[in-house]
């Protein structure tokens, strides 16, 4: 995202929070979450949307906030943001950043309590003067503090998607000085959460140091670190810290994969080296007694010489993969020229930011057979969900644009994302529900309770294919609600029920992957894409795929259209038949 892009983007979520704590028009401060998030998902610089007259063009972007725009891009800042700083403490501000302390809470301790820091806050959580005022008890103040947990762990590990985005710019500034780039550690190896961010180059060591010297001049370096000839390390301007590390040619294998890791897989692989008189590092393949290189250029060469296949790097972590190496039997895990389509995505006719014609043009432009058109139902009114009418008005949009896009063999599915209501019925009806071509169920509220039955019950209903997000899981900002995973895997093998692989929300854990896996549960990768940016995420969710070992026959998006659209009617006809 363009940098500056990401400043406006936080300085209007920053005024939305500050408006809701002063308890300001809620259609108000959602205009601004609006256009926040649109900034955050937009691929054009909006300088040079802004220098093209185009402003206005953006959805959501009105006189008032292009004028923002405009102020932030002459001057660096937005007057009415730093008036209403001053109207809130900045420790309060900061707090509004922790899972489960909205700014309604924190106006109620302000008002209530007389909380102006972060200590102040902390006091009220712990003498239980916060847990009596009306609407909090116990069980409220008990999440808060799980929040303040997580917050304090993101500060120090980086979500997947973020650490992701990061290094994937990063990788694309630095391509045109080295031979080979990847990331290592355990971005490379999709762990949810990520602690520094690591780039391993291969180049030939006289242009070393000018690769060193791009890097610590990043555009977003706020702090050198460290800057060497074989290792520099840098904090952006995020606080986010990345090291790169340079190594040569012939040792790019060895070294991608001694740095990727796990530490347990790294142990297990060199004590079979050394087993068969090997020794194994970043700089290669020996012989132990008499230290002669014998390999180490490539990763596969690597793994050849200790006696076993190339391991793909996401299930690197000592859970049976060396033996099955060893044995020629690592599974073929799905992979992204596996994936046919995507089937939870978000236009502008709900919460997303890209108009449907654009969603579509792009998914075609990826390879794609066909997708979903996932936008929300009506009881999720702040995103603005579609009732029934509008529905109805989105499919004619949707007909007029397959009749352009069947021809080339790409195809558009009438889709929702419908809510999954807390009684476990669902927010459209039966008769609507029938009338699409693939329905994603998902829990929206109530997610600090057991909500297994609302999982369950939405799974019996014939019209629903997919759960949305079924853990309400996001590692680095909420745990998930309780849930008897058992149960709910049970019922989807036995109702014909694919569970998401949300790639923002990495909900699927990998031990929770491989369970659906092991029962033959089908999954479906998603982006729930929120514009057109978000797309590109699916390698993303691919990786999160494979860290759970899921192969391509258990992942529901490697089924052509006529298989999607198979599985949609045996499950119509098996409960009919029930």
């Amino acid at each position: 995202m363009p940098d500056k892009n990401k400043k406006i983007s936080e300085i209007f979520e920053k005024i939305a929070d500050i408006l809701e704590f002063l308890g300001d028009n809620v259609y108000r401060v959602n205009s601004y979450r609006r256009a926040g998030e649109l900034l955050s998902g937009i691929q054009e610089d909006i300088e040079e949307v802004w220098r093209s007259g185009k402003l206005s063009e953006l959805p959501g972007i009105g006189p008032s906030m292009a004028q923002k725009i405009e102020e932030f891009l002459r001057t660096g800042t937005v007057k009415k943001y730093e008036d209403l700083r001053k109207r809130v403490p900045e420790d309060l501000l900061e707090l509004m950043d922790v899972p489960g302390i909205g700014p309604k809470t924190l106006r109620a301790a302000y008002d209530k309590l007389r909380v102006r820091t972060k200590e102040d806050f902390m006091k009220v959580l712990k003498d239980g003067s916060l847990a009596r005022l009306p609407g909090f008890g116990p069980k409220k103040v008990q999440n808060i503090l799980k929040g303040l947990e997580l917050w304090r762990s993101t500060k120090e590990r980086i979500p997947l998607v973020e650490a992701y985005t990061i290094a994937k710019e990063i990788v694309e500034y630095m391509k045109p000085v080295v031979k080979e780039i990847s990331v290592a550690g355990s971005l490379r190896r999709r762990k949810e959460t990520i602690g520094d961010i690591d780039i391993l180059v291969s180049a030939e060591k006289r242009n070393w140091r000018e690769i060193h010297e791009r890097f610590v001049n990043y555009p977003e370096v706020e702090r050198v670190l460290a800057k060497g000839e074989t290792k520099s390390s840098v904090v952006l301007r995020n606080g986010r810290q990345v090291d790169l590390r340079t190594v040569p040619p012939e040792s790019w294998g060895a070294a991608l994969q001694y740095f990727t890791g796990s530490k347990e897989h790294n142990v297990r692989l060199r004590d079979i080296a050394k087993e068969k008189g090997l020794k194994v590092n970043e700089y290669g393949v020996f012989r132990a007694d008499t230290e002669e290189r014998i390999g180490g250029e490539t990763e596969e060469e690597v793994y050849r010489l200790v006696g076993m296949e190339w391991i793909p790097p996401e299930i690197r972590e000592n859970w049976g993969e060396i033996e099955l190496a060893m044995e020629g039997k690592v599974p073929k895990l799905v992979e992204l020229k596996d994936i046919k389509g995507d089937f939870h995505m978000h236009t502008d006719w709900s919460d997303g930011v890209s108009p449907i014609e654009e969603v579509v043009e792009a998914c075609y432009r990826m390879g794609y057979q066909y997708i979903v058109i996932g936008d929300h139902s009506r009881s999720q009114r702040q995103a603005n969900g579609l009732t029934p009418e509008r529905y109805r008005k989105q499919w004619r949009l949707i007909e007029e644009l397959n009749r352009a896009y069947n021809p080339k063999g790409f195809y558009i599915l009438r889709g929702c994302e419908v809510d999954i209501l807390p009684d476990g019925s669902l927010d459209l009806p039966d008769e609507l529900l029938e009338e699409f071509d693939f329905v994603v169920a998902s829990i929206h509220t109530r997610l600090n309770q057991d909500n297994t039955y609302r999982i369950l019950k939405a799974m019996e209903n014939p019209y629903v294919n997919l759960i949305g997000h079924p853990t309400g899981r996001s590692p680095g900002q909420r745990e998930g609600y309780p849930l008897d995973m058992e149960k709910v895997i049970e019922l989807a093998l036995e109702t014909g029920t694919a569970l998401e692989i949300n790639t923002f929300r990495v909900d699927l854990s990998p031990e929770n992957i491989r369970k659906c896996a092991k029962r033959g549960v089908l999954m479906a990768i998603v982006t729930d894409a929120h514009s057109v940016k978000h797309l590109s995420y699916m390698e993303l969710g691919v990786g999160i795929a494979r860290r759970g070992w899921a192969t391509p026959e258990v992942i529901l998006n490697t089924r052509e259209v006529e298989g999607v659209r198979r599985f949609v009617s045996e499950k119509r006809k098996k409960l009919a038949r029930a």
